[in-house]
């Protein structure tokens, strides 16, 4: 216990409020991309969702996010960085100062930070894409409706984040916060193997060996550079996760990860991949 850090996940929970205030209008956009239909392109959803929502319908679904992403991002980064301390203290019972990673140590904490990211993340990002989701209207979502849900007009699934979870509990049960899960668990295990990784070694490498730590520019470069790598390999399994997700607000169309790719290879052939890359 003696290499625990409470500051890794202070520093976690800061860049998670910070990473949802700013990214939360393009998430929103990418969300629609990659859920919804009718949109065309990046910046025909912009307008489309401006036209109809205004302003305050790209920050749709922010206020569970802000509250709950905070939290979820300090878990993260303060398991794979108080992890990788761990192994390294056990491995060599007294690392020295600035002594160069080890790459096994980085990939076993990084598959452990993406474990727990779904543990908690998935309930968490299940309830952003439904209130996301819930304002496309229902023709065109899905022609074939469900007599209930076609009855409901063209007022919204969920009021909120609470009554959302309640609705999905009550519909679902538990297992249905979880709709996703396996894809998100494909998506978080070598996404963040191939975040941290490639920032650990990005970051030492920029950095002088006459300085202590990363200057905040090493940290930003290394960071994005790492994010756009991760990003990168990670989109297509995101946009099966967005899908499932997504699915059973009005109509249930996937009956898995599998199911959900091989629709979504059928309809968008390979394009289905790079689906909203640049908004990841």
């Amino acid at each position: 216990m003696g290499n625990f850090q409470l500051e890794d996940f202070v520093a976690g929970w800061i860049g998670g409020a910070a990473s949802v205030i700013v990214g939360h209008p393009l998430d929103t956009v990418k969300a629609r991309l990659q859920a919804g239909s009718g949109y065309g392109s990046t910046l025909s959803c912009i307008r489309t969702v401006y036209r109809r929502e205004s302003v305050f319908g790209f920050f749709k679904g922010m206020a569970f996010p802000l509250t709950s992403i905070a939290v979820y991002n300090s878990v993260v980064f303060g398991v794979f960085s108080n992890t990788q301390r761990f192994l390294s203290h056990h491995r060599c019972q007294e690392p020295e100062a600035g002594s160069p990673r080890v790459l096994s140590d980085l990939l076993l904490a990084s598959m452990v930070a993406g474990v727990v990211s779904v543990g908690l993340g998935a309930p968490v990002d299940l309830i952003k894409i439904r209130l996301q989701m819930q304002t496309q209207p229902f023709r065109e979502a899905n022609l074939a409706l469900k007599p209930r849900v076609a009855a409901l007009g063209e007022q919204p699934a969920y009021q909120g984040p609470v009554h959302c979870i309640i609705t999905i509990v009550r519909t679902e049960g538990l297992a249905g916060l979880y709709r996703g899960a396996s894809a998100m668990l494909l998506r978080d295990v070598p996404g963040y193997c191939l975040y941290f990784i490639p920032y650990v070694f990005l970051s030492d490498w920029i950095t002088p060996e006459a300085h202590t730590g990363p200057s905040p520019c090493a940290v930003w470069l290394a960071g994005g550079m790492a994010g756009a790598i991760s990003w990168g390999t990670a989109t297509p399994m995101d946009v099966v996760k967005s899908r499932l997700q997504a699915d059973g607000v009005y109509i249930n169309k996937y009956k898995g990860v599998l199911d959900c790719i091989s629709q979504s290879y059928q309809k968008e052939g390979l394009k289905v991949s790079p689906t909203a890359v640049m908004q990841g």
